[in-house]
């Protein structure tokens, strides 16, 4: 026997750094997060997040935050701000290294220049249709552009006069000159600048012309000596372009590394779909607690633990594929499992009447705060002879295997008194149960008999008197399908969203509560865990948002489907 633990097995990319390390091809190892400012950040990006900054921070390296601000159409400094929000809340730090790629707009203007002077480039004038028809498609080559021919000083020229504004959005692009008739499309020269007249968010009007994402991407990170630029699957095709750029300039060559991103089940990742949720008023801002954002994740009560430990059990690979969100789930119900304060609160509440308890007699019980840390002590329970239990614990006949309030039986309320169902009472008309009645044995009290017998059904409670009402938001997924971006030709993704996604109810929740601070997290027992809302809740008036249920009520859909 050893006591030594394993030695972590490194994906892929650690792999390659490790071993860039340990040949002396770097002597130190610089990452970076490129977001564009366009939206906020959403579960796919933290997968990102942690590879960037996590790869940087095990080998004592650096990893720079660049707003990648190079559409100014989309962007706004509210994105800047809730990027930088999101990444520091998921406990990573890029300290004096914050970058926006506009600052290079003058750098990245002179390497334009500098691939036309060398013949690598020119000004095409061709309209957006004759430029997809020149193009070509995978299977039948483009042909030259009529501009191809252009002058180096023509080219500079008409360059400058597209910077200064004389000409009209969309009339000339700057191309690169590569090989119309490449298999890869994206490298029959592409373009490289174009005209827009858009203000832009840091620079103003300053600027009317921008460099295309392909051209700005590579570029910046030559700027700023990154060593690994990784980046998801979809640019793979991108790298050839990628180490073009930069050979063809005879600049430091960063290397770019793909791996697959996270597609997550009952959910879309897609910035304009999620954009198009928030603007079409289907959710509740970006901070919509059913939306994959961190925002919304965070405003749910998910930690940055919860989905540190999600990352890194989702891992990095080469191959796409889905990530059901019932893994996510998981790792916060383990988290909170540990760590969250129980607390008893009553969802759907139908009235029990200890009928042989005193009235007017209240007594206070003890109830543990954590079995699973003994840390935690206890708290304070008032009893009453009129208290609430959950409507579905209780049944006027029931199978053989429900093991809680039916007439006859016995339960144990959960830190109290054994009871035994006397009457269940309806209302004539709807059927409904409108009270419970019950009697208690004295000598229970704990919920223990001294006699020895066994009482199999534990039910929670809230009493009457004491009860706080609480607004209580059930989230739940917010599509009914798998996958919900897989839809038919035709269907739109909408259609599939979940009418159920969000249930606002009163809970009755026990008066420990009523002055816990906004912020924190506690687990109701037998039901979920829940998060008191840091934005809507009052002092004395908690907004508790649910989280997750304390089991995958999903999981037994999909097995009986």
């Amino acid at each position: 026997m050893t006591d030594e633990k394993p030695e972590e097995v490194l994906d892929f990319i650690r792999e390659i750094v490790a071993d860039d390390l340990r040949t002396g091809k770097h002597a130190g190892i610089v990452t970076r997060f490129p977001p564009e400012p366009n939206g906020y950040l959403h579960i796919g990006h933290a997968k990102a997040i942690c590879l960037d900054f996590g790869v940087a921070q095990e080998t004592g390296g650096r990893c720079h935050l660049r707003l990648d601000d190079t559409n100014p159409a989309k962007e706004n400094e509210e994105y800047v701000e809730s990027i930088k929000h999101d990444i520091q809340w998921l406990g990573f730090d890029w300290g004096e290294n914050l970058y926006f790629a506009s600052d290079y707009f003058e750098q990245m203007y002179e390497y334009a220049c500098e691939l036309i002077r060398n013949g690598l480039a020119y000004v095409c004038d061709l309209s957006v249709e004759d430029f997809k028809e020149y193009r070509g498609v995978p299977t039948r080559p483009g042909k030259d552009s009529p501009c191809r021919c252009r002058s180096v000083e023509e080219n500079l020229e008409l360059f400058r006069c597209m910077r200064e504004g004389d000409f009209e959005d969309g009339q000339y692009v700057v191309r690169a000159k590569i090989d119309m008739a490449s298999p890869n499309i994206h490298m029959r020269d592409p373009a490289i600048y174009r005209i827009k007249r858009i203000h832009h968010y840091r620079h103003g009007d300053k600027w009317c012309i921008y460099p295309t994402y392909d051209f700005a991407h590579c570029l910046e990170d030559s700027i700023e000596n990154i060593t690994h630029s990784l980046c998801t699957l979809e640019f793979e095709v991108h790298r050839p372009l990628y180490d073009w750029i930069l050979d063809a300039l005879d600049v430091y060559h960063p290397r770019q590394i793909e791996f697959a991103r996270l597609n997550l089940s009952y959910t879309v990742m897609s910035k304009r779909k999620l954009l198009e949720l928030v603007e079409g008023g289907h959710v509740n801002g970006w901070d919509d607690p059913r939306l994959p954002t961190i925002a919304g994740l965070r405003r749910r009560g998910f930690t940055p633990a919860a989905i540190r430990e999600f990352c890194k059990r989702v891992g990095i690979t080469k191959f796409d594929g889905l990530t059901d969100i019932s893994l996510l789930e998981y790792c916060i119900r383990d988290e909170l499992n540990k760590t969250a304060p129980r607390a008893m609160a009553v969802l759907n509440p139908v009235k029990l009447v200890i009928t042989n308890y005193p009235e007017g007699q209240d007594e206070e019980l003890e109830g543990i705060n954590n079995p699973e840390d003994p840390a935690a002590g206890t708290r304070v329970l008032p009893f009453s002879r009129e208290l609430y239990v959950e409507r579905e614990d209780v049944r006027e006949e029931a199978p053989k295997k429900f093991f809680r309030l039916v007439p006859g039986r016995e339960v144990r309320l959960r830190y109290a008194y054994l009871v035994t169902c006397d009457e269940v009472i309806k209302d004539p008309v709807t059927g409904e149960v409108t009270e419970v009645r019950c009697t208690y044995d004295p000598d229970t009290r704990g919920g223990n008999a001294p006699d020895g017998r066994k009482v199999r059904g534990t039910i929670h409670w809230v009493s009457a008197a004491h009860a706080l009402d609480s607004e209580m938001r059930l989230y739940d997924r917010l599509f009914m399908t798998e996958r919900p971006d897989e839809v038919k030709e035709g269907e739109d993704f909408k259609s599939h969203l979940n009418p159920d996604s969000l249930e606002t109810i009163t809970a009755k929740v026990e008066p420990s509560l009523r002055d816990v601070d906004p912020g924190t997290r506690c687990q109701f027992e037998r039901k979920c865990y829940a998060y008191i809302d840091p934005i809507d809740s009052q002092p004395g008036a908690p907004v508790f948002n649910r989280i997750v249920p304390l089991r995958d009520s999903w999981a037994k859909i999909a097995a009986k489907g």
